[in-house]
């Protein structure tokens, strides 16, 4: 399964419905002992939304109620009073200008910002000029950005380097994940993670680490993922393969050598015919051999970023009769030659 994408609203139900179910609560239900209660709709807000703090159980013989900013009541805190005889309202040195509230007690805060994460505090005066408080909270948290990937090393070499990767930016209260080839993080001793997750060191690369890397950072309220990041693993060469595997043929036979070996880059290849260096290609071609053409056949493949060399030795026999319709080869043709000039000094006699 590939990386979700950003979760869905978790929250939508219009505040002013709320606001009317609520209102129809509070003046339908017969009086209760309830106690006075706050709940945040929703608790958890993304930065510049609203939230709806909806008192419940209000006291039927109520006659005002004062909302503060905190866990208690301080007049210097105080957000704004209200006078339900009146419907006056009244704000106080805590009331920004974003706040609203309504008959039914309840409290709404618009655009909302990370400063606002906290408590808040209802205080009920009922006719007996007894109070009855309560304290709810939410808390704000940002649309997260688009995270990206900083690496100390995109082209590392096999068995050799560590690779780090960190997620950007740095984000309080973020999760972070991390996605390779669009699976989740597998789990293997070489993989380690730190600094809250951010980063992701991978151990003694090796090439089945090589891909796509990505980060996904998450809240309560918003995902998003990065691009991704190419892990290049230099690797290689492995001991090379010479082919095909036979190694007794017939003069006048074609010589026909392949060599491969692992490798990121791709190798260069170089052929030795018994410690003489023949040429640098990776296919190796002598026509009509000849007895002589047996012996040691070596491919060397050279990796340059990595600067290592790796070689393999096939030992090659050439032996038994010429092979038939085959070229002759340069001696049998001046046989042929002597023995035409022969027959013909014999025809002039």
């Amino acid at each position: 399964m590939g990386p979700p994408s950003a979760p869905p609203c978790r929250m939508c139900v219009p505040w002013k419905e709320v606001l009317l179910t609520a209102s129809l609560l509070t003046f339908w239900n017969p009086p209760t002992t309830a106690q006075l209660t706050i709940e945040s709709r929703p608790f958890n807000v993304a930065e510049g939304k609203e939230v709806l703090l909806l008192a419940r159980n209000l006291p039927q013989n109520t006659l005002g109620f004062n909302w503060y900013k905190g866990e208690r009541v301080d007049a210097k805190r105080l957000i704004v009073a209200y006078v339900i005889g009146t419907n006056q309202t009244t704000p106080g040195p805590a009331h920004s200008g974003r706040e609203t509230v309504y008959s039914n007690a309840s409290l709404l805060i618009q655009n909302v910002t990370q400063n606002d994460t906290g408590s808040y505090t209802i205080q009920a005066i009922k006719e007996d000029l007894v109070t009855e408080e309560a304290t709810g909270r939410f808390r704000v948290y940002p649309e997260l950005p688009k995270p990206s990937i900083t690496s100390n090393n995109s082209n590392p070499v096999e068995d050799k380097d560590a690779v780090d990767f960190t997620c950007e930016p740095d984000i309080h209260s973020t999760t972070y994940l991390w996605w390779v080839n669009g699976q989740s993080l597998p789990v293997s001793p070489r993989l380690q993670l730190s600094n809250g997750n951010r980063t992701l060191t991978v151990l003694s690369v090796k090439r089945n680490d090589a891909g796509a890397y990505k980060c996904e950072i998450q809240n309560p309220v918003s995902a998003n993922l990065s691009d991704p990041v190419i892990l290049n693993v230099l690797y290689g060469p492995d001991v090379p393969t010479i082919s095909p595997s036979n190694s007794n043929y017939r003069p006048g036979e074609n010589l026909n050598l392949f060599c491969h070996a692992a490798s990121n880059p791709t190798a260069q290849y170089s052929w030795f015919v018994n410690g003489t260096f023949q040429q640098s290609t990776q296919e190796l071609f002598i026509p009509n051999i000849t007895v002589n053409n047996s012996g040691s056949y070596m491919c060397q493949a050279h990796n340059s970023a990595t600067g290592l060399n790796r070689t393999t030795v096939m030992m090659i026999t050439v032996s038994g009769n010429l092979l038939a319709g085959s070229a002759p080869g340069l001696s049998a043709v001046a046989t042929v030659g002597i023995m035409i000039g022969v027959l013909a000094r014999v025809a002039l006699i």
